[in-house]
C-alpha cells in the first residue's frame, strides 16, 4: 500500500498502534456507505454527521454533500481537523479552500443505489492540494481496496463525463428500451427480467474484448432492412426516443466502421 507521512495518521498503521479517525459529514447514500466501509477496514469513523456539524478529534474529515453545497461545509468544518477532502468528481479541490488545511479529493468509481454497496475493486480518482495529501487519499482509497488513480482539475470535467455517461447514461437507456419493449406487449417488469441476462452478457463481453468486438446485431452485420423495421417500430411505440434512436444508429454505425475486417 501506498504510504502516507504526513500530517496526521497514516491509514496502513498497524493495529497495536493508536487508530486512524475520520470524520464522515453527510448521511446522505455515498457517505453512509462509506462510513460503514471504513469501519469494516478497521478505522474509527466518526458520523456521518449531518451538514452543518463538526466532526471533532479526527485526523482527516470527508465531505459527502452535493457539489453546490461543499464550499459551505468545507467553510462549517474550518480547522477542524489536519485534512479535509470531498467525494466528489467533478468540483475542484479550491472548492475546499475554506476550509483552511490541506485538501483531497476521492471519488469512488462506483454506483450508489443503495448504501450496501461494495469499494472493493473499484476505481477511486484521487487528488491533492499537497504531496502529503495526495498520499492520504491513495492510502485510504487501497485500504478499501480501490484502485487509485490520479485525476487533476483540468481533467476532472472530462473524467465525470465519462463516467456519466458508462453508469447514468446506461440507465436512462435501458429505460428506453422497457418503452419500446411495451410496442411488443412486454410490461416494464417483463422487459427487466427478459433484457437483463442480454445486458449483463454484453458488458462482460465488452470488458473483456472493448468495444468494437463486443458490437454485435444488424447494424453490425449491415443489415440496415432490419434497422429500419426497428425504426418504424420505435416510431410507433416510443415517438418521443426516435431521436435517441437515429443518433444512437449513426453513432453505432460508426463504432461498427472501426472494426477490423473479418
Amino acid at each position: 500500500m501506498t504510504e502516507w507521512t504526513g500530517t496526521g495518521m497514516n491509514p496502513d498503521q498497524t493495529s497495536s498502534e493508536r487508530r486512524l479517525r475520520v470524520g464522515i459529514v453527510g448521511p446522505g447514500r455515498v457517505g453512509s456507505a462509506l462510513a460503514r466501509a471504513l469501519r469494516e477496514a478497521g478505522v474509527d469513523v466518526d458520523g456521518p454527521a449531518g451538514r452543518g456539524e463538526r466532526p471533532s478529534r479526527c485526523d482527516a474529515l470527508v465531505l459527502c454533500v452535493p457539489d453546490a453545497e461543499i464550499a459551505a461545509a468545507a467553510e462549517t468544518v474550518t480547522a477542524a481537523a489536519p485534512l479535509v477532502g470531498h467525494t466528489s468528481g467533478a468540483t475542484p479541490l479550491s472548492a475546499l479552500a475554506h476550509a483552511g488545511v490541506p485538501a483531497f479529493g476521492l471519488h469512488p468509481l462506483q454506483s450508489f443505489a443503495h448504501p450496501g454497496v461494495s469499494f472493493d475493486g473499484a476505481g477511486a480518482a484521487v487528488a491533492g492540494s499537497t504531496p502529503a495529501a495526495l498520499a492520504f487519499a491513495t492510502a485510504l482509497a487501497e485500504r478499501l481496496g480501490m484502485r487509485p488513480f490520479e485525476i487533476d482539475d483540468e481533467g476532472r470535467a472530462a473524467y465525470h463525463a465519462a463516467a456519466s455517461v458508462a453508469s447514468n447514461f446506461l440507465v436512462t437507456l435501458e429505460a428506453a428500451a422497457e418503452a419500446i419493449a411495451a410496442g411488443a406487449g412486454l410490461g416494464g417488469d417483463d422487459a427487466r427480467a427478459l433484457l437483463m441476462p442480454l445486458v449483463r452478457q454484453t458488458v462482460e463481453n465488452l470488458a473483456e474484448l472493448g468495444p468494437e468486438a463486443a458490437l454485435t446485431g444488424p447494424i453490425a452485420r449491415g443489415d440496415e432492412a432490419t434497422v429500419e423495421a426497428q425504426r418504424a417500430a420505435v416510431a410507433e411505440a416510443a415517438p418521443d426516443l426516435l431521436d435517441l434512436f437515429d443518433e444512437l444508429a449513426r453513432q453505432t454505425r460508426a463504432l461498427a466502421g472501426q472494426r477490423s475486417p473479418a
